[in-house]
Order: structure tokens, then sequence, then C-alpha cells
């Protein structure tokens, strides 16, 4: 299997492009990358500090280097992946951008997006329902079986993750109509004669990936609300950040949300202090 043809299996054409991308700047600059060892790597790494001084883009380069072990590994050409155990301790802004958020209205607004298709409609609506309602991750979505979902008390039930807690949330009270007829007539005919537990169902009969939800939310979306981005996380941001302007207590929008500690939702609260200094800053007689 070619270079290529493996990122063309394995990631989005997007996705692979980018990765191509830096693979063939690293072949270029380290023409001893097939046998290279992990000490080789990081001082390549290194070297790119003085160049490129944002952590994002680093990492994205050392994703792409990983890529390109783990086909060497797949095509039996290394035993090994030299990378693989490469962390960027680099500090990454984690700061919750109030300004890019949106409404509990504009995010309900998300619900009303004609489709083309009906049956792709019902899973839709159930997928974006999920995330303005629930405000799930995308691999939490992905990882929802039809057993999850309890319409007779109104629940759907997560997995947690290596970033989440499992939890119960309840749905409302139009999204169980809206399960019903997924589960009872769009599923069935979206699945035709294959069989999966998975409760989000492609058009191709299969299980939808985490990648697959981010990447048709950003499709579906965009420009709505420019210049603001609409995409899984700023619709998750937005919801957690709306509990708890609406007044609700920490440790429950912590539960909600499925965060491991309350640092995790108390940066969502401390966006709004900083927010509200900024506003006074900028509108203040004496700012």
């Amino acid at each position: 299997m070619t270079l290529e043809q493996y990122l063309r299996e394995h990631y989005t054409p997007k996705t692979a492009a980018s990765y191509g991308r830096e693979i063939q700047a690293y072949l270029l600059n380290c023409p001893q990358a097939p046998k290279a060892l992990h000490g080789d790597i990081t001082n390549y790494i290194g070297a790119l500090r003085k160049r490129y001084g944002n952590p994002a883009t680093l990492n994205r380069i050392l994703c792409g280097i990983k890529v390109y072990y783990d086909w060497l590994h797949a095509s039996g050409e290394r035993g090994d992946n030299p990378a693989k155990s490469i962390r960027l301790r680099d500090k990454q802004p984690r700061d919750i951008q109030l300004q890019d958020l949106f409404t509990t209205e504009e995010l309900e607004k998300l619900l009303d997006r004609k489709e083309r298709y009906t049956l792709l409609a019902y899973r839709n609506r159930v997928l974006v329902g999920l995330l303005v309602y629930q405000g799930l991750l995308p691999s939490e979505l992905e990882n929802l079986k039809t057993t999850d979902v309890d319409l007779d008390r109104g629940t759907v039930y997560i997995r947690g993750t290596s970033k989440t807690n499992s939890r119960e949330l309840q749905l409302k009270p139009k999204q169980i109509m809206l399960f019903h007829e997924y589960l009872n007539r769009a599923r069935p005919k979206l699945l035709k004669d294959n069989e999966s537990d998975g409760l989000l169902i492609g058009s191709r009969q299969n299980r939808v990936t985490a990648e697959d939800i981010t990447k048709h939310v950003k499709r579906s979306f965009k420009g709505l609300y420019a210049p603001r981005k609409v995409n899984c996380l700023t619709i998750r941001q937005s919801v957690i950040t709306n509990l708890l302007k609406a007044g609700n207590d920490l440790r429950i929008v912590q539960v909600f949300a499925g965060h491991k500690y309350p640092s995790a939702t108390e940066k969502y609260r401390q966006t709004q202090v900083e927010e509200l200094k900024r506003q006074i800053q900028r509108h203040h007689p004496l700012g």
C-alpha cells in the first residue's frame, strides 16, 4: 500500500492532503527519515521551534510525522513507530472566546436547516439536537447505541471517554417524538439489510464516526453566523456557558457536561468575568 493510498483510506481528503504536505516536507528535510530514531525526530521538531511559534502548527507537523511512521509500520517496513511517544508540552491557548459563542435561540435555529433527503433529515435532527440540547462531543455521539436511549423515561445514557465522565441526561420533550420516528422508521431504512447497534447511521449503512459528525456540522452551517464559526466545539461551549449564565449550580453543570474536574467547568464562569471586564473597559466613561 502506497502512502497516498494509506492516507486516503484512513482520513478525509482534506486531512489526508494536510498530512501529505507535512510528510513531504519532513522527507525533504530528513533524508534519513525511513530509519530515523526517536532522538532524530525530537531534534527535527526542536529545530522547527525557531521557525514556528504557534504550538498548534508544531502539533500538526508532529501528527503528520506520526502518521508517516504508522504507514511504515502498517506496510511492514518498520516494526515500530519512533514518534509514537513524543508529546509536545507547549502550552496551547485554551481560553473560551465568549464573543464567538451562541445564545440558546441561535443554537435552536440550527435545527431548522432544510434537508434534501427525508431519512437523513431525521438522523441529522437527532444528531444536531444532541449537540444543542445535551452539548455532546463528537466522540460521545459516535459511541451512542440504540440501547442508550430510553424513550419511556426520556433519557439518553452517555458513555465516558478519556475526557469526560459517563452520565444520563434528560431529553427535551420535542426530542422524544423525533427519536421515536428516527428509531422506528428512518433508521431501519438507512440500515437496509445491515445490522448495527450504533444510534447514528450514515448513508452507507454504517455507524457515523466522530470525524463524519465534525465534518457534517462545519459543512452544514458554514457562514450561518459569520464571522463566528459553528462547529461541534463552539456549540458545546455555548451550551455550557448558557447553563451557567442561567444561574445553574456549577456542580450541576459539571455533571451535565461530563467534566472530570470542577476546574474544567469553572473556566466557563471565569470567561464571563473576563468578558465583563472587557465590556467595562470599553464602555465605561472613565475607561
